[in-house]
Order: structure tokens, then C-alpha cells, then sequence
């Protein structure tokens, strides 16, 4: 999953990985965002500040899709 800086300066999750901005690239495996999430390590690839709104955002999209993808598996 792509997670991206546009050039506006927004972060959001890239499902189609085509829009414009500097990119970071998650596995779709929660502990993977859980530690890209709290260790900072998205700050440091965006090389950018991820406010705490945005977070909370991301969790929330990352939970919803991450379901998504095990109801597909099924």
C-alpha cells in the first residue's frame, strides 16, 4: 500500500499508486503500520512532520482497507 505526501502537503493512502508526491510504500500487515506509525519511520521517508490528526486518519484507513483485503482473502 502506498501512503503519500502530495505536493499540497497532505498524507494520505494512495490505493492506486499514481497520484503525484514523494511515496512510502507499507505491506498491508498491521504491525507494519502499527511500527512505520509510532517509530516516526513515515516521517522520516515523507521527509515531513505527520501531525497527530493525520495519524489517527491513517489508522483509520489502514484498519478499514486491511480488513477489506482479509475479507477478499476469505
Amino acid at each position: 500500500m502506498r501512503i503519500v505526501r502530495s505536493p499540497e502537503g497532505t498524507i494520505e493512502i494512495d490505493p492506486k499508486g499514481k497520484r503525484l508526491g514523494r511515496g512510502a510504500y507499507l505491506c498491508p500487515c498491521r504491525g507494519c503500520w502499527q511500527v512505520a506509525l509510532e517509530q516516526k519511520r513515515l516521517e522520516r521517508v515523507l521527509k515531513c512532520q505527520v501531525s497527530a490528526e493525520e495519524v489517527v486518519a491513517l489508522r483509520a484507513a489502514a484498519e478499514s482497507l486491511l480488513e477489506e483485503a482479509v475479507v477478499s482473502e476469505s
